[in-house]
């Protein structure tokens, strides 16, 4: 295998972990800018307990996927952020906000005042970080922004001001969500009012990813139609057929109260849907211009890319490993015995 296709699959996987945990953390912020009623405090708190171990952890993999990006594809980085540079930096606006506001929250003095303010902005950045995310990968995906010799000739608004990116960015926030929920049915256990309340919402964003998936599928047709011939490929029904049936399975564990089962659907849709995205996408990682082999750093780059991809794992996987454990499965199951 091509090294260059062995760095994209190393920053594809980065991806899908940062979408899977780290995702959770901003849907996590987005069902506390939306609590209400007499158990919102609650709720806020739950969702704090929840993500504050591991949140700041799971920017490892943002961070891994922009170092392989621009090691080994430095051609494309430069390209996307060119076109991106606006929803790019608004991203870094909001990963930075949300990070600090959580901070400022959780040390700050508690009264009514401060907890609000800071509860509101890290909200509203946990809402908006993932729509400018979704515009991000729709407006790579869309065929609109165009590069000639290595330099972005479309401006700065091409493609993720389009229709199709901005259902991009809808069903991002909407995913982040169900997704965030649904792992919150798990930690709340032995707290069944919470639990009920993240079922509920669970359920709710769950059934809205269906019309919302649908649209941008339909406004890829016009709007990415490189990405919509991927999509009506020969192998995509079968991957389809598959994020269905977990995205299905999700909803009915989630009714049945199976939240560990539900739990793992959630998470397995969004995998199956970031793979399905790139396959259909492949080999362009900007459509149709950027793609990853004429893009791809010399082979003596690649090659201690390679190397010390390999040598990180070895540490990264099992700190994160026990970082997890300590922080959410040992801390877990000692708040389930307490309760």
């Amino acid at each position: 295998m091509r090294l260059e296709i062995i760095i994209a699959f190393a920053l594809l996987a980065s991806l899908i972990i940062y979408a899977v945990m780290g995702g959770a953390d901003f849907g996590g912020g987005i069902w506390d800018l939306l609590a209400f009623g007499p158990r919102a405090r609650a709720q806020r708190e739950a969702i704090a307990t929840s993500i504050a171990p591991i949140w700041e952890a799971n920017h490892v993999w943002l961070v891994l996927v922009i170092v392989l990006l621009f090691t080994g594809f430095p051609a494309a980085f430069s390209c996307l952020m060119t076109a991106l540079n606006i929803p790019m930096t608004a991203i870094l606006i909001g990963i930075v906000l949300r990070g600090a506001a959580f901070s400022f929250r959780k040390y700050g003095p508690q009264e009514s005042s401060h907890f609000h303010r800071w509860s509101a902005v890290m909200g509203v950045s946990s809402l908006l970080t993932p729509f400018l995310m979704g515009i991000s990968l729709g407006g790579l995906a869309c065929g609109k922004i165009r590069v000639e010799n290595g330099l972005v000739t479309s401006g700065f608004f091409a493609g993720w001001t389009t229709p199709f990116a901005l259902a991009c960015g809808v069903f991002a926030q909407i995913l982040f969500a169900f997704l965030a929920a649904s792992y919150l049915t798990v930690d709340t256990a032995g707290q069944p009012e919470l639990q009920r309340d993240f079922r509920r919402r669970a359920l709710v964003s769950g059934a809205l990813l269906f019309p919302v998936a649908v649209a941008v599928f339909f406004l890829a047709r016009d709007g990415a139609p490189f990405l919509f011939a991927g999509l009506t490929s020969w192998w995509e029904p079968v991957l389809l057929a598959w994020t269905s049936a977990f995205a299905i399975g999700a909803l009915v564990a989630l009714w049945l109260g199976r939240f560990a089962w539900a739990r793992f659907a959630a998470a397995a849709q969004v995998v199956l849907i970031l793979v399905g995205w790139s396959l259909a996408q492949f080999p362009c990682l900007i459509v149709p211009d950027v793609t990853i082999g004429d893009t791809a750093a010399p082979q003596n780059t690649l090659r201690l890319l390679t190397l010390a991809l390999g040598g990180g794992t070895i540490v990264l996987f099992p700190s994160l490993g026990y970082l997890y454990y300590l922080f959410k499965f040992k801390a877990g199951a000692h708040t389930s015995k307490s309760n």
